[in-house]
């Protein structure tokens, strides 16, 4: 991603949607200025579903971070690397860990793995991007952060909507009030698998609202907070095939609201209609598919240049895949800025998404 394109983002923000929405979320997302010393981080796995883009988006804003290494402790996946994955050296894990001067790690290992080996990032010193969702234990994934809490070491989730443009825009939205009183959030997160992949995903009892809803709870639970009660409806729909949830609904009750999420494994074309929508006493937020930049507005008073009544917003561009995260760790590892997901909510979170997906939640 080029110097240029990163300043016309900035200064894109800035018409998203009026000055009060551009001044509270458009300049968080750009770390300090390139002048200073790079940040030393490396990855560990590539097992993960998101590993190759993550890593991809990292090395797009080499610079802020100098890139050491790549680790993949599975002998297998190892030999497929090579030598290099994307251009970068494959060393080990203690190679990693004891490179002078690492300050965080980038964890892409599979699920079961995540929580295990973010705690020796932890152990060694270091801040850490985490991919999801992190294990089936809320009590490990609590010992992680009372981990890191000690040495105030971040820990950056990886749910892919955090810094998108439209969900920032209805995070702002409803902080603003201008959504009123908020009484429904509804939202579907699915897609279609294969054979290979439900095979794998059936490792985890918690079936699809594990691997993928997670992402749209992350955003209800910025919106609404931690629900009062969560109910999770959980199908399998081949039983003679394989024990995957591959159809769930989770209901989430609230003082004066309720959610859905819905997230199934066996939608043909799932991603085109997965949606997030937020209903309040004023107005309607109702973003679909969640990987657009267009979403529907309903505001019974207008703001600024949005009008009373239902109308199309699109915004521009904004930096895509995880460009945002690595640019956000970097100013908070420079001390520029406190992190915006606190370990409460990221605890929320955590524990929502392992009761939505039907697992018995100990250690609250």
């Amino acid at each position: 991603m080029s110097k240029v394109k990163r300043r016309q983002f900035v200064k894109q923000v800035g018409a998203v949607a009026g000055a009060t929405l551009a001044a509270s979320w458009g300049t968080p997302l750009i770390a300090g200025s390139t002048a200073k010393p790079k940040i030393r981080i490396g990855q560990i796995g590539t097992g993960h579903a998101h590993a190759s883009g993550v890593f991809k988006s990292l090395l797009s804003v080499r610079e802020h971070f100098d890139v050491v290494g790549v680790v993949e402790n599975n002998p297998e996946r190892r030999k497929k690397l090579g030598s290099s994955y994307q251009g970068v050296k494959v060393i080990s894990e203690e190679q990693l860990l004891n490179t002078p001067g690492l300050q965080a790690a980038v964890v892409e290992t599979e699920v079961r793995d995540l929580v295990p080996t973010a705690k020796r990032c932890i152990d060694a010193g270091l801040h850490i991007h985490l991919d999801k969702p992190p294990g089936e234990s809320y009590q490990a994934y609590k010992e992680l952060h009372a981990a890191a809490a000690r040495p105030k070491r971040a820990i950056q989730m990886g749910y892919i909507y955090r810094y998108r443009s439209p969900f920032r825009f209805c995070y702002q939205a409803v902080r603003d009030g201008w959504l009123g009183e908020i009484f429904e959030i509804h939202s579907v997160m699915s897609k279609k698998v294969g054979a290979e992949s439900r095979r794998k995903l059936a490792e985890f009892g918690g079936g699809s609202m594990f691997e993928i809803g997670c992402h749209v709870i992350d955003a209800m639970i910025h919106v609404l907070g931690r629900p009062n009660k969560t109910t999770p409806f959980v199908r399998r729909t081949h039983p003679e095939r394989d024990t995957l949830a591959d159809n769930q609904v989770a209901v989430f009750e609230y003082p004066n609201a309720t959610a859905t999420v819905r997230s199934s494994l066996i939608e043909y074309q799932g991603g085109l209609r997965r949606q997030f929508t937020v209903c309040g006493s004023n107005g309607v937020f109702d973003l679909r598919p969640l990987h657009g930049l267009k979403f529907r507005l309903a505001l019974e008073e207008s703001r600024g240049k949005y009008k009373t009544g239902y109308q199309d917003v699109e915004l521009k561009p904004d930096l895509g895949g995880f460009i945002p995260a690595f640019l956000d760790l970097a100013a908070i590892i420079r001390g520029e800025k406190e992190p915006e997901w606190s370990p409460e909510h990221d605890l929320a979170v955590h524990e929502t998404v392992l009761r939505a997906s039907g697992y018995d939640v100990a250690g609250v």
